[in-house]
């Protein structure tokens, strides 16, 4: 039984470039984790968005628990419950 084959018009098979900024930058994607360092400006970044993002956003979440009510108010009616 023979192998059916992708034809493609005029024998040109390879036909499709890749850019090669594209392709360095798609390798350095996957080899990120090999280059990694901690330096003090990733030690940094990590706490910002490890320690202090989600803590603010926590704080202001707790204060402002159950402050608003949108649902089901009428055309003159506050939004603050308190």
């Amino acid at each position: 039984m023979i192998q059916p084959t992708l034809r493609r018009m005029a024998g040109h098979a390879n036909t499709l470039h890749m850019d090669p900024a594209l392709v360095k930058y798609a390798n350095m994607q996957v080899n990120r984790y090999k280059y990694f360092r901690w330096t003090t400006k990733t030690a940094w970044i990590t706490f910002a968005y490890v320690v202090a993002v989600p803590s603010v956003v926590g704080y202001f979440a707790y204060t402002t628990d159950g402050k608003w009510d949108l649902r089901g108010k009428r055309r003159g009616d506050i939004i603050s419950e308190f």
